[in-house]
C-alpha cells in the first residue's frame, strides 16, 4: 500500500499537506524544512520543484523558485538531498513541478529517480489528460508513484469523474481559477467543495489556494478530506534564520 493511501486509510480529516519549494530559503534548507514540518503535525508534504515559469503559482511561490534556482537547486540536486531523506521522513512526499525539466531530465529516469530517494506521488499541471493516458501514466504506474490531477470550480462534472478515475493517492481542488495566494471568498468555495462531495469520487479531495491560516483550514476541511498550504508557509520562511522554530510557530497557528 501506498505512504498516500495509508495515510488516508488512518486519517480520513483535518489532513494538512504543505508545499515548500525545494532549496529554499537556502540551496541546502529542503530536508531541514521537512524535518520541522512532520515535526510540527503536516501529514502530507509537497515538495516545489523551482521552475523558471511555474503557470499555476503566484508571486510568493514564484520568488522562492526564484531565489532556489538561484541557490543552485536543479533536480538532480534534490534527488541527491532526498537520497537518505527516508531514514527521517516517514510521511508521504509528493513532488509538484512542470513538465520541460522532468521531460529535459528524462521522463521514465525521472520517475525511476524519484521512487529510488522515496518520493511517493506526482503532481505536474501541465501534463494533459490525454498523453497522461496515452503515454506517462504507465510509466508512473510503473514506478508506484500516484499522479495527482487538478479540478477547478469550472471543471465539468463528468471531467472531475474522469480525472478522479486517472488519479491516486488524492485529488486536488483548486479553490477558484486563480493564482495560488489570492484570497478566496470560501462561501463560493463551500459550495464548490459540496458538489464534490456529492459525486462521490473514489479518491480523497485536497483543497488548496488561499488556504492560510487555522481559519480558512478548519473552513477546508468542513467539506474535504484537507487541505493544502503554500503560500502563506513559504512566506513564514522568507528571511528566517531559524527554521526549526519558524516551522513550529506556523504549523502551531494552523492546527492549534
Amino acid at each position: 500500500m501506498s505512504r498516500i493511501k495509508e495515510l488516508f486509510e488512518r486519517k480520513q480529516n483535518n489532513v494538512l499537506n504543505v508545499y515548500c519549494t525545494a532549496g529554499y530559503p537556502e540551496l541546502n534548507s529542503t530536508v531541514e524544512v521537512m524535518k520541522a514540518l512532520q515535526a510540527n503535525g503536516a501529514d502530507l508534504i509537497e515538495l516545489g520543484m523551482p521552475y523558471s515559469d511555474p503557470l499555476a503559482d503566484g508571486p510568493v511561490i514564484q520568488h522562492s523558485s526564484t531565489i532556489a534556482l538561484n541557490n543552485g537547486m536543479t533536480i538532480h540536486a534534490l534527488f541527491n538531498q532526498l537520497k537518505d531523506s527516508r531514514k527521517e521522513i516517514s510521511v508521504p512526499v509528493v513532488l509538484m513541478g512542470y513538465m520541460n525539466p522532468v521531460l529535459q531530465y528524462g521522463f521514465e529516469q525521472f520517475c525511476k529517480d524519484a521512487a529510488a530517494v522515496g518520493v511517493d506521488g506526482l503532481i505536474l499541471p501541465d501534463l494533459p489528460e490525454y498523453e497522461f493516458e496515452t503515454e506517462f501514466g504507465a510509466v508512473i504506474k510503473q514506478y508506484g508513484l500516484d499522479f495527482i490531477f487538478l479540478v477547478t470550480p469550472e471543471t465539468s462534472d463528468e471531467r472531475i469523474k474522469k480525472l478522479d478515475s486517472l488519479s491516486s493517492g488524492f485529488l486536488y481542488a483548486v479553490s477558484s481559477s486563480s493564482t495560488t495566494g489570492s484570497d478566496k471568498n470560501m462561501t463560493d468555495v463551500n459550495a464548490y467543495l459540496q458538489k464534490l462531495k456529492s459525486l462521490q469520487l473514489k479518491n480523497p479531495v485536497l483543497v488548496g489556494f488561499g488556504i492560510k491560516d487555522k481559519q480558512t483550514f478548519d473552513a477546508a476541511c468542513a467539506h474535504a478530506n484537507g487541505a493544502i498550504i503554500g503560500t502563506a508557509f513559504i512566506k513564514s520562511l522568507e528571511g528566517t534564520t531559524d527554521v526549526a522554530s519558524t516551522v513550529k510557530s506556523f504549523l502551531n497557528g494552523v492546527l492549534n
